[in-house]
Order: structure tokens, then C-alpha cells, then sequence
């Protein structure tokens, strides 16, 4: 053999047997991007008209849209996505899409039809904004959003975890005439089982394998930690971002989320208390350092209704990666050009990064993660 070929291949077979230098890392021991409302498209011109008489600032704060999921994970990094689902067991509930109708009645163009081949008119959990008004979504239901991580997913097995918040919805909105279907056992119990028939237990970090054989999830984090990056990859973790009654119904009878496959955000003494949910980096910044230091995931949000874009603000951002947060969600993961050069990304255009406030500081655990998405 050629001497150069015979060392370019012991090299190889060298790097290829060590282990992942950054790989012993803990899951909350780096930081990702994520978007919010990572389904949403901008409503149609003729949507976007009539929703301007409730106030330039409505319009102006649906005024974004993101690319399909997977398109997020390969071309832009993104590795914590969420989803507002809207409860349909019977189908049909939100197929009416009253603004639509309403633009169609006066002869006006309403954009694209959310119901092509009666997709609304299915059982199951839908993805979109707002009933009757704000539905356009690269995702209609909940199994199709989930089919799509879990098909990227196995196509890149050695990916950074991918957290996936959901939003469960159910509130009427005064002048919109579809009353959503409110989240009762059921329907919670619905979530947990359309969750379970895509994904199989092994391929989430779910409560139940944190907790172990702790009494309580916030034990678990004290004494053992979360697991390791290694033992993560490929995997994702599913996150309730509803608080208040709804997220209590969801605990109720499942004592620190045993058998639940989405953790909650609770106050950091609850026995389910591991991860938390504090969108404002700026006004709660301390807190959500003190949270990350005591072994918590937090996510939060580097910018809100799209003011940040506009006027190219990145103070909020900058405090948002500064404060430590593992999961910092945005809605320009990559620029709006008519608005400003705003974009939410970790410095050199990284997946992932050692967590700013407590993994180490080293340029080759740095590397390790990056380069093994």
C-alpha cells in the first residue's frame, strides 16, 4: 500500500475509535437554538387585512414564517421546536376557517386552502396559530409533525437532542366563532397516546427515565443529573408549555409525571420540577441563572412579535445566550432582509454549544459538539 494512503488510514481508524471528546457532557450542560411556533406561516394578505382591524401591532406580530422542520434541523441548526396543538378527536372542528369563508363570500382571495383533501376534516390533533383565523401551518396535525423529527431523526442518529414544546390550546377568542375542544383527561391522555404511537419509549428522554428510581424527578436532578449528551443523541424530549390549570390537570394523578412522556414547568421545588419555561431573559435573567445552576433546563426567548427584527435589536438575544438557558427559541433563526439583519444563532453558526454559564470551556468540547450534529 502507499505509504501516505497506509497513514491517512491508520488515522482514521484512530479517530473513528476514540470516543466523542465533549460526549460526557450532561444534556443540560450545553445550549441550541430553537424556534417558536415553529410551524407558522404568515396569514394570506387578504387574512392579514382583516385581522389589521383589531390593531397594526396583531398584524405586525404574525408578520413571520419558518421554513419546514426539517429544513430547521439540517440548514439552520434548530434543535428545540414548538408546536400549538388544538384537540380534534372528531374531526372537522376547525375545518369551517371562518375568515376564509368570510373572504371567499365577498370575493376576495383568501390564500391557501389549510383543508386541501379534507386534512381538517380527520380525527386527530391539529397544528396551527389561532382557530378561524390564523391556521396556515407546514404541519396540519400532530402525528404528521411528529412523523417528520422522527423520519429526520432516524436519518441522523447522532444529532444533539431535540426538545419538543407543546402548547395545548383551548381558549375561545371574542369574534372568532369556533370554540376549540377544551383539554379534559381525555384529551390530555389523547396527547401522551398519539406522542406514544410515533415515538417508541427508547427514542425519548421522557420523566420516567430521569426519575429513575428517585421518589421525585427534582431528587433525581440533585443527586444523579441529567443523563449524558452520548447516551442523548438521537433522542428527543418532549415539554408541556402550558402552566396553570391545564398543566395541573396534566400532573393530576400522575404524582411527579410518572407515566407522562412531557415534562412541565412547575416552580423548582415541585417533585416534578426538571424543567422550566421563563421567557423573558432580560427582566428574569438571574432567575433563570440560578435555575441552570441548580441542574434545571430552562428555555426562553430571544425575541417576541417580531419587534426585535424590526428595529435590529439584539440586546434581548445577547441576555437570552449570556443567561445560560439550555433552549433559546426565536423567530429568525435565520434573517428577514426587509426587516434588518436580526437573526438568533450561536456565535460561528454552531448546533450547539458548551452552556455558557456551567460546561466547560474548552475548544475541543466545543468542537466535539458542533461537528457531530
Amino acid at each position: 500500500m502507499n505509504p501516505r494512503r497506509l497513514i491517512a488510514t491508520a488515522f482514521t481508524l484512530l479517530v473513528t475509535a476514540l470516543p466523542a471528546i465533549g460526549d460526557e457532557l450532561r444534556m443540560n450542560q450545553i445550549q441550541v437554538i430553537g424556534t417558536h411556533n415553529s410551524y407558522h406561516i404568515v396569514p394570506s394578505p387578504g387574512v392579514m387585512k382583516v385581522i389589521a382591524v383589531a390593531g397594526r401591532g396583531r398584524v405586525e406580530g404574525l408578520d413571520y414564517s419558518h421554513k419546514p422542520l426539517a429544513d430547521q434541523f439540517t440548514r439552520l441548526g434548530v434543535r428545540q421546536i414548538e408546536l400549538d396543538v388544538f384537540a380534534d378527536p372528531k374531526g372537522g372542528h376547525y375545518a369551517s376557517l371562518f375568515v376564509r369563508k368570510l373572504l371567499l363570500d365577498q370575493g376576495l382571495d383568501p390564500g391557501p386552502n389549510p383543508n386541501e383533501g379534507g386534512m381538517l376534516d380527520r380525527p386527530g390533533l391539529k397544528v396551527f396559530h389561532v382557530q378561524d383565523i390564523d391556521y396556515l401551518s407546514t404541519e396540519t396535525s400532530f402525528v404528521d409533525a411528529l412523523k417528520t423529527v422522527r423520519s429526520w431523526s432516524k436519518a441522523h442518529p447522532r444529532h444533539v437532542p431535540i426538545m419538543i414544546l407543546v402548547e395545548l390550546k383551548d381558549e375561545s377568542i371574542i369574534g372568532l366563532p369556533t370554540r376549540p375542544v377544551a383539554f379534559g383527561k381525555a384529551e390530555l391522555d389523547g396527547v401522551d397516546a398519539e406522542i406514544a404511537s410515533v415515538f417508541d419509549r427508547e427514542e425519548i428522554v421522557s420523566p420516567d427515565l430521569i426519575r429513575g428510581e428517585s421518589p421525585t424527578l427534582r431528587d433525581a436532578i440533585r443527586t444523579r443529573g441529567w443523563p449524558s449528551l452520548e447516551s442523548s443523541r438521537g433522542k428527543v424530549i418532549f415539554a408541556l408549555d402550558n402552566e396553570g390549570a391545564l398543566r395541573d390537570r396534566y400532573l393530576d394523578g400522575h404524582e411527579a409525571l410518572r407515566g407522562r412522556p412531557m415534562f412541565a414547568s412547575v416552580g423548582p421545588e415541585h417533585p416534578a420540577a426538571a424543567w422550566m419555561k421563563i421567557n423573558d431573559p432580560v427582566g428574569d435573567f438571574d432567575r433563570i441563572q440560578q435555575m441552570v445552576r441548580d441542574g434545571l433546563l430552562v428555555r426562553t426567548r430571544a425575541d417576541a412579535d417580531t419587534k426585535e427584527a424590526r428595529i435590529n435589536d439584539t440586546s434581548r438575544r445577547d441576555k437570552a445566550l449570556a443567561s445560560g438557558a439550555q433552549f433559546v427559541s426565536t423567530d429568525y433563526p435565520e434573517p428577514r432582509p426587509e426587516f434588518s439583519g436580526y437573526r438568533a444563532r450561536l456565535p460561528g453558526g454552531v448546533v450547539a454549544r458548551t452552556n455558557p454559564l456551567i460546561g466547560p470551556r474548552t475548544d475541543a468540547d466545543q468542537e466535539a459538539i458542533s461537528t457531530r450534529r
